[in-house]
């Protein structure tokens, strides 16, 4: 059961992803994390939400949906676009590998996820969309 809970969906305009990563921040910070906590949680959010816009919806218009959960120390969030999905999720997750080589696309979105916050699953089904969701610690390192 969650401590607390918010859901918001936005239109999938890459002006949204600024709006989406400081509400996963704001959201977050109920649990007081560091600065460098902040900045993990908005680093990650930007990705998901760029991956959403750019590879979910590829030019057209479509929702995408964030949500975020507390539970003790710890917070989830979610980030779903109802795009055409994605043919191989464990070779998209690849580093450096991108379905949009002739742009400045780097194809590290789902690393940097997965660098910046402490799990990341990714489910998705060829024109369905694709749903990221990502965990990370508050204060983890406070107890010890």
């Amino acid at each position: 059961m969650s401590d607390n809970y918010t859901r918001i969906e936005f239109l999938s305009k890459s002006s949204n992803e600024s709006f989406a990563r400081v509400a996963a921040a704001a959201f977050a910070s109920q649990l007081d994390p560091t600065v460098e906590e902040i900045a993990d949680i908005k680093t990650a959010v930007s990705e998901a939400v760029t991956n959403a816009i750019v590879h979910g919806y590829r030019g057209t218009r479509g929702n995408v949906v964030m949500e975020c959960r507390l539970t003790g120390n710890t917070v989830e969030i979610s980030v779903e676009d109802f795009g055409c999905g994605i043919d191989d999720v464990e070779k998209a997750k690849e580093p450096l590998f991108t379905t949009h080589s002739d742009e400045e696309r780097s194809g590290m979105g789902f690393t940097v996820m997965e660098m910046f916050m402490d799990s990341m699953d990714v489910t998705s089904k060829i024109g369905e969309g694709t749903k990221v969701i990502m965990t990370k610690k508050i204060n983890a390192g406070a107890a010890e």
